[in-house]
């Protein structure tokens, strides 16, 4: 009998939010297939979890995910965990998911933290309706024709960034996108979580000027509705 794949949500920097039952399904599941071992150790250390590790990350996930389905079809269980969040969302266990439901294998979730819904949650911009656009690409024509791509959006825009590309990307976002509202979250659930309330001219003014320091979830204002022209009987 096949094995199940877990997918199991892990702290975005608090560990008092990992959950009672995402503790329970690594201390009983067989193996973890983890996105960095070095990183999930501290997890499992912190709470007394000795359990095999293998390593699934971008660059191996071709020739590792069929092993793990291998195992998995063998009657193993196995925990899918990213270094922070949960699993699938911008990270590669998307193709691990698909491999499982390619070989009929069931795929169960243990809901954790989310660094998107978390910003947004405390961001004070409009959560109605919003997209998640990830990482913007470093590779010229792609990130323009992403960001072309959405300067017609109307709902509000999520995107995460790593320090170091932060001022490159908010001087990109101010030309495609204008002068628009944006909440800058940085360093969440952890010591020194900020959310900081500015416009994109301003936010990559100040930041092409001072270093940046911390992950940063950027949530960006849609664009407005366009006011509708007031018709008149007059010439």
């Amino acid at each position: 009998m096949a094995g199940k794949l877990f997918v199991v949500g892990t702290p975005i920097g608090n560990l008092g939010d990992f959950s009672p039952r995402a503790v329970e399904t690594l201390s009983s599941c067989d193996f973890i297939a983890a996105e960095d071992t070095r990183v999930t150790i501290k997890l499992l250390n912190h709470f007394g979890i000795k359990k095999p590790m293998i390593s699934y990350y971008e660059h191996n996930k071709a020739g590792r995910g069929n092993k793990i389905i291998e195992r998995i079809l063998n009657g193993e269980t196995c925990a899918l965990v990213s270094d922070a969040g949960m699993p699938i969302i911008s990270d590669p266990g998307e193709d691990l998911t698909r491999l499982c439901y390619e070989n009929n294998i069931e795929v169960c979730a243990v809901p954790g933290p989310s660094a998107l819904i978390t910003a947004l949650a405390i961001s004070g911009m409009s959560a109605g309706r919003f997209t998640f656009e990830g990482f913007l690409t470093t590779a010229k024509q792609n990130r323009k024709k992403h960001l072309e791509e959405l300067i017609n959006e109307k709902r509000t825009m999520i995107f995460y960034e790593a320090p170091h590309k932060l001022p490159a990307t908010l001087k990109d976002m101010a030309e495609y996108f204008g002068d628009r509202k944006i909440a800058l979250v940085k360093e969440l659930t952890k010591i020194h979580e900020n959310v900081e309330h500015t416009t994109l001219f301003e936010a990559s003014k100040k930041y092409s000027e001072v270093s940046p320091k911390g992950e940063f979830v950027l949530i960006v204002e849609g664009k407005s509705e366009e006011p509708e022209e007031e018709i008149t009987l007059e010439a």
